[in-house]
């Protein structure tokens, strides 16, 4: 079995790291069986390091998004409650310039495993907090790695903590496709709902807060075993790049609060792609969900 090539989201890069991101993906076309993708250059990084995992990368890795995916966040109204997510891959961001593009709302990641902590997030959580955006943390899930307690714990002591302060969000626990190995990481259906209650009973007790869950319906139906058992905890995050009308909700929730439209967004104040995502209600209701009202 080949093993498909690992792509991250694409920083500033020399020319020869450019040559090599156009073999890699003429080599993810093949892998993955995209009929007439067009060799443009993919706006994600190329090499897997430790800690370098990023909101939604497991879907084009495991999935075989290509580089042009449907354009929603593009050339769709951009309608409702607008928010992004971002890392370390955006680098540096002008937060007053993003919401004065009409943002709302931000998730930014703070922490990958229990040992390592994104290099922009001290930077970009304060900084959007200043500008007026309601902002949050998250923290990319490694279940093979340690138990959901010790990630929980990491995550809520460096950067996913929370504050009534009318602009902190409560932080989620991005799970999802592994970019590393193995889709669920080696676990079971139940040793993997095992290590998500672990992780969210344990952020609870941190922060008081029910923490978000990111995931795609695919990897949440096949790794959970279309558990029910955080619908009535957590609110969804659902990840679904497509230019429908709404997106593929997993088996175990009944709707979706938070949907991650595209990868390939733009908006000023960020250079380069930014994940977009929509909010499911109004504005009161997102400050709610800040509030824990």
């Amino acid at each position: 079995m080949q093993v498909l090539p690992r792509v991250f989201r694409l920083g500033r890069r020399t020319a020869t790291a450019l040559g090599v991101l156009g073999a890699a993906l003429a080599l993810t076309a093949t892998t993955v069986g995209v009929a007439n993708a067009a060799p443009r250059p993919d706006p994600k990084p190329l090499h897997v390091q430790p800690g370098q995992a990023y909101m939604g990368v497991g879907a084009r890795i495991h999935e075989g998004v290509p580089a042009e995916k449907p354009a929603r966040g593009l050339l769709a109204p951009t309608d409702g409650v607008q928010g992004i997510d971002v890392s370390h891959w955006q680098g540096g961001i002008d937060w007053t310039s993003v919401r004065d593009a009409g943002i709302q709302f931000a998730w930014m990641k703070a922490t990958e495993g229990t040992t390592y902590k994104d290099d922009r997030f001290n930077t970009n959580y304060p900084a959007a907090h200043a500008a007026g955006v309601i902002r949050g943390a998250y923290h990319f899930a490694l279940p093979d790695a340690s138990s959901g307690t010790a990630q929980a714990t990491y995550f809520a002591a460096n950067g996913g903590g929370w504050s009534r302060d009318h602009l902190t969000l409560p932080g989620v626990l991005d799970i999802e496709h592994n970019p590393y190995g193995a889709m669920c990481y080696g676990l079971s259906t139940t040793q993997m709902r095992t290590w998500i209650n672990d992780f969210h009973t344990t952020y609870k007790a941190r922060t008081t807060r029910d923490v978000v869950i990111y995931t795609t319906a695919s990897w949440w139906n096949t790794c959970t075993g279309n558990w029910t058992g955080m619908s009535a905890k957590s609110p969804l995050w659902v990840a679904h790049w497509t230019s429908a009308s709404s997106p593929a909700v997993p088996s175990g929730f009944p709707t979706w609060t938070v949907w991650q439209y595209t990868s390939t967004g733009s908006v000023p104040g960020v250079s380069g792609n930014v994940d977009r995502d929509q909010f499911n209600g109004s504005r009161d209701r997102l400050l709610a969900l800040a509030d824990d009202t």
